[in-house]
């Protein structure tokens, strides 16, 4: 009886497993359907069978990551690297975590990890270069961020922290380029059409700075750093009622435009 009850064990274990192996993909429909408290019930079992199979422990800390379950996430990720110590993926997705922390020094050099592993993946190099421009290593952070614009030209928010790197950098000309072809895919968003006009501005390209500010004002008729700099711009192209604009951002609360007033009083 002992030995037809251990036989049984060990069928039924050899049943689940293959069931468990067949069932992945449908796992990864859920995943795709972000059903991810499914999702890890069913990965539970799985893992039972398959201890170290790192795509399982990889989509299981995605689904922690989406809910919200940091640590759960985080130790999903070391237990993969004591697997595998060289699957980017991981390395990636701690560094991702660390930086949603704000924690941006350790996000770096996890990063730095999966990049030295994966040079081509957009993900990893788009984060590490973002990362960068956090740790104030401005030319590191354009470098990476041109690759990732190699992979991916048509990712809109790559140009715009490209346009940051070259603007800590002091580089208005190509600031401003790299903000116009991140306008010129989201030209709704109104942030980037600031950060353009700010851009343009500063590079001497005061019609087109104008031009941004007002679809800013437009959208906000209280943006006060909007109001100010246009009315900046149009004192430097010798039209007085820019002061007005300036004046009243300064009445308004804004600081930049208080510390700009004696352009007006000169």
């Amino acid at each position: 009886m002992k030995r037809l009850l251990r036989t049984l064990t060990i069928l039924l274990l050899v049943y689940t497993s293959s069931s468990c192996s067949s069932n992945i993909q449908t796992i990864e429909h859920l995943f795709n359907d972000k059903k991810y408290d499914d999702v890890i019930s069913d990965l539970n079992q799985y893992l039972f069978f398959h201890v170290t199979d790192v795509k399982a422990l990889h989509m299981r800390a995605r689904c922690y990551e989406e809910l919200g379950e940091i640590a759960k996430s985080k130790a999903d990720y070391m237990h993969i690297l004591t697997i595998d110590s060289e699957y980017a993926q991981a390395h990636a997705g701690l560094g991702k975590l660390f930086f949603e922390q704000k924690d941006y020094e350790n996000a770096e050099l996890q990063l730095l990890r999966a990049a030295s592993l994966d040079p081509h993946d957009f993900d990893i190099l788009y984060l590490l270069g973002r990362s960068m421009l956090m740790t104030e290593k401005f030319r590191k952070a354009e470098e990476l961020l041109r690759k990732a614009i190699e992979l991916n030209p048509d990712h809109a928010k790559v140009y715009f922290y490209t346009g940051m790197a070259l603007a800590y950098q002091g580089d208005p000309v190509g600031c401003a380029a790299s903000f116009n072809s991140y306008v010129n895919r989201e030209p709704d968003n109104m942030v980037g059409r600031y950060n353009r006009g700010f851009a343009y501005m500063n590079a001497g390209y005061l019609h087109w700075a104008i031009e941004d500010f007002d679809a800013v004002l437009k959208e906000n008729p209280n943006h006060l750093e909007a109001m100010a700099h246009k009315g900046l711009c149009m004192v430097s192209m010798g039209d007085s009622e820019g002061c007005t604009l300036v004046q009243n951002a300064a009445n308004k609360g804004s600081e930049y435009a208080k510390s700009q007033l004696e352009y007006c009083h000169s």
